[in-house]
């Protein structure tokens, strides 16, 4: 079954467009386009492992957030998402949208995640609830290419278990600047960490188009492409504009 599935990759929320920031208003822009054109949200995993669950005749989009930034998701004083917040602005826009719910998947480091420690495991409970995905990182958001094997492996281990021990279930990667390390096997294939197994179910890019449907004899779950929310060429506006020209089609749901 062929067609193509789109992977966006967000980073942090900003009052104006460039590279890596994306404008709340272009951010709510892009959810109605996508939604519109027929997509509903599913996480990497669940992509990755072929278990998506949307309406037949729709098509997935894998929404995805990079370096747990607070911009991503920040509390008011009230203890609600901040409605100026990726989180907080897609909330606001699902109330009225419920087959687009806020179902994403969050690339997370050692940084709270999302800001203060006090609250990082109540963010992630939240996030989990709504049918978000927390996945690793690393832990200090390392270029594994300019590490040694060992410092490489304890950065992702240690990514892992941080977020576990916040209530987090992790089964995806995202390699930092989407650069793998100089002898990939062992994260391709897992490995142990103080006795216990770090093995994922995907690994994913920085960049460059969208992926291959999971049933595709191309797909590669270990190296998946993502698109980059930004305006610019291969960007998310670019590929939408190429879908809307039908220069290439989506995976639809049978």
């Amino acid at each position: 079954m062929g067609g193509k599935v789109l992977v966006l990759m967000y980073h942090r929320m900003g009052p104006k467009e460039r590279y890596m920031v994306r404008s709340r208003a272009n951010f709510l822009s892009d959810l109605e386009r996508l939604y519109k054109l027929g997509f509903r949200p599913v996480t990497v995993s669940e992509y990755a492992e072929n278990r998506m669950t949307i309406p037949p005749g729709s098509s997935p989009v894998v929404i995805t957030f990079d370096d747990s930034h607070p911009s991503q998701f920040r509390l008011t004083k009230d203890g609600v998402p901040d409605p100026n917040t990726f989180v907080g602005a897609w909330l606001g826009w699902a109330k009225n949208r419920p087959d687009f719910p806020v179902k994403a998947t969050f690339y997370c480091n050692a940084n709270g995640p999302f800001g203060p420690e006090r609250e990082g495991r109540r963010k992630i409970a939240m996030l989990q609830s709504w049918g978000s995905e927390i996945a690793a990182h690393t832990r200090n958001h390392v270029n594994l290419a300019k590490v040694s094997p060992e410092k490489g492996r304890k950065e992702v281990a240690e990514s892992v278990l941080y977020l576990e021990n916040r209530g987090a279930r992790v089964t995806a990667f995202a390699t930092p600047y989407g650069v793998w390390p100089k002898d990939r096997s062992w994260l391709d294939k897992g490995f142990r960490w103080n006795g216990r197994l770090i093995k994922f179910s995907s690994v994913a890019a920085a960049g460059s188009g969208p992926g291959h449907s999971p049933v595709s004899r191309h797909f590669r779950p270990m190296a998946l492409p993502r698109i980059q929310a930004y305006p610019g060429t291969k960007g998310i506006d670019d590929w939408l504009k190429r879908l809307g020209q039908k220069r290439y089609r989506v995976y639809v749901q049978p």
